[in-house]
């Protein structure tokens, strides 16, 4: 049987996928003030000031700390902040960002 007006349906599936998301991680230095980074992680990752402590500690204690986990460009946004404000208190505080 043909289609007298020629209309051609298409069935499609539309899947939207969760983007990647990436760590940002913060690295421990031997200078870089416990409260300045108490102060970063409340101001740039929302943290209140228990979990800010909490993950300073971390940082502190086993070198590395998780401050979130966000889409690529929200992660490198986010470090860049942090690298931002520790320059300019003159800091030499690290952050990065990894494939979770």
């Amino acid at each position: 049987m043909s289609n007298p007006a020629g209309d051609t349906k298409t069935k499609t599936q539309s899947r939207t996928r969760t983007p990647p998301q990436y760590k940002v991680l913060l690295l421990n230095d031997d200078y870089t003030p416990m409260d300045f980074v108490v102060e970063v992680l409340m101001r740039f990752f929302r943290k209140s000031e228990l979990e800010a402590t909490r993950i300073m500690l971390q940082v502190h204690h086993e070198g590395v700390g998780v401050c979130g986990v966000y889409p690529f460009e929200i992660a490198e946004t986010k470090v860049h902040q942090v690298m931002e404000a520790a320059a300019e208190e003159g800091h030499p505080l690290q952050c990065i960002m990894e494939p979770e």
